[in-house]
């Protein structure tokens, strides 16, 4: 009985272990795919053109153009969709800080492996993920004058 109970409560652990790596993943994920990038900001009008554009020139492409264009079609129509299915960042931070302190300790995640991916300092304070502690230097003094 007692064995069943433990197993019980094990179970009950991992599943828990496992949501917070699926909100910790979503979340990771979703920073990356809305990072900013370099150049303009591309909207669905722009990506929408291209691909009409990119379609026009299909019909009158020789084999290997087609290829490109083939290629090319597919980019625009991946990147259209994403642009369709905008993730909600703040549902998925609000996730992140419910459970990011709980997970940096359990694996041993420092602020600092967060923060050079890219989460911002504000996001891990209210995670109550610890910062780490600053080396206290000693101030060195000149030598004595002789």
């Amino acid at each position: 009985m007692v064995e069943t109970q433990n197993r019980n409560a094990d179970g009950a652990k991992d599943a828990s272990v496992r949501g917070q790596a699926k909100i910790i993943r979503e979340y990771l994920e979703a920073l990356e795919r809305n990072r900013p990038r370099r150049g303009r900001r591309r909207t669905r009008e722009t990506v929408e053109k291209q691909l009409a554009q990119v379609e026009a020139l299909l019909g009158d492409a020789d084999p290997l153009d087609r290829l490109h264009l083939i290629q090319r079609k597919l980019d625009l129509e991946k990147e259209l969709e994403n642009l369709k299915n905008k993730v909600d960042i703040g549902d998925l931070e609000s996730r992140f800080i419910s459970v990011a302190r709980e997970y940096s300790d359990r694996k041993g995640i420092t602020y600092d492996a967060w923060h050079a991916l890219g989460i911002s300092n504000e996001v891990l304070d209210r995670a109550g993920v610890p910062v780490p502690k600053v080396a206290v230097r000693r101030r060195r003094t000149a030598p004595a004058a002789q």
